[in-house]
């Protein structure tokens, strides 16, 4: 079903003031003026702290809002999207995701055929959002382990991944995003795999063990791209109910180099240590501290669950619906 953005009457913004290097905030005042030419109705709301999106959401979406529009990186994406449930359940299954993408990595929004909503290419990401169509979107969700070693549930709805993945997130998040998403996950996975050791996992999927052993990473896709354009997981798509899952197994520290080269790309299938599987719950344990990556951020650790919720949601995409 097609619906154009014109029809929403109560779009939000939910901002993060602090992407793009804190560039969102200084600039809010230009980009708003370029949204509200596509929604003239707009409200903004602010985030002031991490994880206050969900609340903002949530608000905005009892309130009535129709159109709930995430700027930021994948971080605040995924913070936007765990907002659009409460109690286990979609607040207002006929409410739609659109995101502006000024974030470090900016992976979500290649599966959705958007640019970059910073420099040269503003203009035409804040106004693609007029041009965009209204598509179903699974959401994954998260039984885990936080870093504090509490149990928690969180979603995601592009990819999450555990190994060397989680170790990336946490050099990335340490250090200045200033060169940009691509530049600043190269650097952060360069410094995490010189440190990173594989460790042992047991993976289930769909009730069956498919790997028991050592990895270097495993990624839960239900987007194609992470860490900054990688295409972990090239056949994904984000309304087919099931996850891709990309397992990459004993890696040697020339592995992790031939993976750096072919994976950007796609090309990493032929690959000997690399396993593609689908299914719709994975479960994963460990002995080892195994960290998380979800959505470009590192909330903890294995064990964890993953179910996949089928087009729980809907978003605003341009390109071909069946990708």
């Amino acid at each position: 079903m097609t619906k154009t953005t014109t029809t929403f009457s109560r779009p939000c913004f939910i901002v993060n003031p602090n992407s793009a290097n804190r560039s969102t905030g200084r600039d809010w005042a230009d980009i708003e003026a370029l949204a509200r030419r596509v929604f003239p109705a707009m409200e903004t709301r602010f985030t002031q702290r991490t994880f206050e999106a969900p609340e903002l959401v949530r608000a905005a979406l009892r309130e009535g809002a129709d159109l709930i529009v995430s700027v930021g990186g994948d971080g605040t994406h995924n913070e936007v999207v765990n907002g659009f449930f409460e109690d286990d359940r979609v607040i207002n299954p006929d409410a739609v995701l659109g995101i502006l993408a000024r974030g470090t990595g900016g992976d979500f929004r290649r599966t959705l055929g958007l640019e970059r909503a910073v420099g040269r290419t503003l203009v035409d990401a804040v106004e693609s959002l007029g041009r965009c169509h209204v598509a179903p979107c699974d959401v994954g969700r998260m039984a885990y382990v936080t870093s504090d070693g509490k149990p928690d549930v969180r979603r995601f709805i592009n990819i999450t991944s555990f190994g060397i993945g989680g170790e990336v997130d946490a050099a990335v998040n340490r250090s200045t995003k200033i060169l940009g998403g691509k530049a600043s996950f190269l650097i952060g996975s360069l410094k995490a795999t010189a440190r990173y050791r594989n460790r042992n996992v047991q993976v289930v999927v769909d009730g069956a063990e498919v790997y028991r052993g050592r990895i270097y990473n495993v990624a839960v896709a239900n987007g194609k791209f992470f860490g900054g354009g990688m295409m972990i997981a090239p056949d994904a798509r984000i309304d087919d109910g099931l996850f891709d899952v990309v397992i990459c197994a004993d890696f040697s520290f020339g592995d992790a180099l031939r993976l750096g080269r072919t994976v950007y790309r796609g090309e990493h299938r032929n690959m000997a240590r690399v396993r593609f599987l689908r299914g719709r719950e994975v479960i994963a344990t460990s002995e080892e501290e195994v960290l998380l990556d979800v959505d470009g951020e590192q909330p903890g650790r294995l064990e964890a669950r993953f179910t996949i919720e089928p087009q729980a949601i809907r978003v605003l995409r341009r390109g071909d619906p069946g990708t």
